[in-house]
């Protein structure tokens, strides 16, 4: 891991280095540098605009519209900017290479992926033990912080509220394998310090409404800085306190970003995501006797033989197939879409040629 850069000494205002600039990203930005402009890290971006943070304090920049030269700017990420000029804001004029990004499929359900947050290095997959565990929702999130090349680390919160935290814990280690399972409880003060050493890097927090991630993240700050909410009795979820993604420095070092409740997580081309979420059934398929097992109704597959020995529940099984027809589907659809820009670029250059064509015709 690249060495970070000298941090701001106690009470000064947060710098570069205080959000993760590090000899890798100064080495990256050294042609940007040359051409006269600055390094910001954005820490909220939302409708073209954006708050980024500078070593001469905060800024607010325009994001020019995605194009050829690069994804259109997200949380996260590590920018280039123009200097303002008197009656104009700066302006991102480029996004340094990621490193890691969290990305799940868009809203609207198109071919696109949307990037929750860039160049994370620890996904904090909280789940609420004041309500009924769902397993498959866990496993969703898994898939996407593996897939984006972060450590996950699942954190059980509300564990004052739970009558037997170490059960649930068990069991959620059941569906997280290769992942670190913490039991927490921000009133109580429970599991903080583990929490806390645990974490490393640009930390993001991901999970629904009322998991409790920004009471977490305050009690990691040590101030009341993010918005929190009440969390309804009936089905144990809460508002959406958190409108949008916001980095804060964490007083021990790093990052954190805390992100808006997710009502759906969809997939988006998280093959090697899903295939460390459900190492397990991998390994069981290493002894199946065919290859390409379906693990459905084959003869001789261990991942059925191990479901009817009770060695794997069933549950799980049938998780792993939805989430894996999720992302075929989610790429088949990237797929047609990246088809049918090939496709408009040829027609478009047809199109060119021809009117050439037409008109020496017409010069003649």
């Amino acid at each position: 891991m690249s060495r970070s850069l000298s941090p701001s000494s106690s009470g000064a205002s947060p710098t570069l280095a205080d959000y993760g600039w590090d000899t890798a990203c100064e080495d990256a930005f050294v042609p940007h540098r040359s051409a006269g402009l600055l390094p910001a890290r954005i820490v909220r971006a939302e409708r073209g605009l954006c708050d980024a943070v500078t070593d001469a304090g905060p800024v607010r920049a325009r994001m020019r519209p995605a194009g050829p030269d690069g994804p259109p700017p997200a949380t996260g990420d590590w920018a280039a900017l123009s200097p303002a000029v008197p009656g104009h804001p700066p302006v991102v004029e480029a996004v340094l290479e990621r490193r890691t990004a969290l990305v799940r499929s868009s809203a609207s359900r198109n071919s696109h992926g949307h990037v929750l947050a860039a160049n994370v290095d620890t996904v904090a997959v909280t789940v609420s033990l004041a309500a009924p565990l769902r397993h498959g929702r866990t496993e969703r999130m898994l898939a996407l912080a593996w897939e984006c090349g972060a450590q996950p680390v699942v954190v059980l919160t509300k564990a004052d509220l739970c009558p037997d935290p170490g059960a649930a814990a068990a069991e959620v280690a059941g569906v997280a394998p290769g992942a670190d399972v913490l039991v927490t409880s921000a009133g109580t003060g429970e599991g903080m310090d583990t929490l806390a050493a645990v974490l490393h890097g640009t930390v993001v927090l991901l999970g629904p409404s009322g998991a409790g991630k920004s009471t977490l993240g305050n009690r990691l700050l040590g101030e009341d800085r993010l918005a929190t909410g009440a969390v309804r009795d009936t089905d144990g979820r809460g508002r959406h306190t958190t409108a949008w993604r916001e980095m804060v420095p964490l007083p021990g070092g790093g990052v954190l970003l805390d992100t808006p409740g997710l009502r759906a997580i969809g997939l988006h081309d998280a093959r090697d995501g899903l295939e460390m979420a459900f190492s397990d059934i991998d390994d069981l398929a290493q002894g199946c006797r065919f290859t390409d097992c379906g693990h459905a109704a084959e003869p001789g597959c261990a991942v059925l033989a191990a479901v009817e020995a009770g060695e794997l529940p069933g549950r799980r099984l049938d998780s792993y197939r939805r989430l894996q027809r999720e992302n075929a589907w989610a790429a088949s659809r990237t797929d047609a879409r990246l088809r049918a820009d090939r496709e408009a670029v040829r027609k478009d250059i047809s199109r060119k040629i021809r009117a050439i064509y037409t008109f020496r015709e017409r010069q003649r």
